[in-house]
């Protein structure tokens, strides 16, 4: 499977993430998913393969099933080459998509986003279980005394952050919902955020999949709350096996740990620029992505 790490299209670029490219087509956005993969807020001198593929097919199959509880952004997924000519079309921009496009990308509405990441938790991991054994709180929610690490929550929990483009995210205080001028759709966020993620946790349970945390981002669409930039994918969530989940210890998760495990033993400093993967982690790193794909979807890429 070839690696997609950089595109150069001849139409406006609207912004550039460590993984996506986003490009402004007037009322629209084109979103491509490379195959970049970033660790520790740097972005990696390789690719995993089919991982861009991957995160917008996925984010396609979660839009496409909770359109019914709350829209998204989404106006075509391009997966097809009837797809892109049908998109090139809707473009204006016939003579500079390229074929590398399908599979990878996807037409959107042009959205005024809402600077908040909308984070979900249902079970006590990563930085949450790091608060709590120092806190005994989430976010501002205070959480029953004697958890492991691990253990499902009582209730999923709403533990939103800031999102910024020169610093790291971290949690939303009451200022910051005041300076963002958001008290009045704070609330909405909360609701839409769990009730798209209680439906999602629902459906994987049925595929094996334990989704641990998640989140969201929100904009609006002709004054219209709706769900955009990616949804629950392996890189905005944690995913567990169910089959091999154990209460009280960090669980294998479908996502790019072995990147982490790897850069982590490498002794790297975490500063530009990074190490360049050995094949073998790329490889470990691509299958877990493709395996919990398949398990979502039923499909085999």
């Amino acid at each position: 499977m070839s690696v997609l790490l950089e595109i150069d299209l001849p139409v406006p670029l609207f912004r550039r993430g460590k993984v996506r490219n986003v490009y402004d087509l007037g009322e629209k956005l084109l979103i491509v998913s490379t195959d970049r993969i970033s660790a520790f807020d740097v972005v990696l001198p390789c690719g995993i393969p089919g991982k861009g593929m991957i995160l917008n097919l996925l984010s396609a199959f979660w839009f496409e099933k909770t359109a019914r509880i709350l829209p998204n952004h989404l106006i075509k997924v391009i997966d097809s080459d009837v797809m892109l000519r049908e998109v090139k079309n809707l473009s204006g921009h016939a003579e500079v998509l390229p074929d590398s496009l399908v599979g990878r990308s996807m037409l959107v509405a042009k959205a005024e986003r809402v600077p908040v990441e909308c984070v979900v938790r249902g079970y006590l991991s990563g930085s949450a279980w790091e608060e709590y054994r120092e806190t005994g709180k989430a976010g501002r929610i205070q959480l029953p005394s004697g958890m492991k690490e691990s253990q499902e929550l009582p209730q999923p929990i709403f533990t939103p952050t800031t999102k910024g483009d020169t610093e790291h995210d971290r949690p939303l205080t009451e200022q910051d919902i005041k300076d963002l001028g958001i008290e009045d759709l704070f609330e909405e966020l909360e609701q839409k955020s769990l009730l798209i993620y209680n439906y999602a946790r629902e459906y994987a349970g049925t595929r094996g999949i334990i989704i641990a945390d998640t989140k969201f981002e929100f904009g609006f669409v002709d004054g219209r709350l709706v769900v955009i930039d990616e949804m629950l994918t392996p890189d905005s969530s944690r995913f567990w096996d169910a089959d091999q989940y154990e209460v009280g210890h960090s669980q294998p998760s479908f996502d790019k740990q072995p990147v982490r495990d790897w850069l982590v033993a490498s002794g790297w400093d975490k500063r530009p620029p990074a190490p360049m993967l050995p094949p073998e982690v790329i490889d470990r790193t691509s299958s877990r992505y493709r395996e919990v794909y398949g398990k979502l979807t039923g499909e085999v890429l």
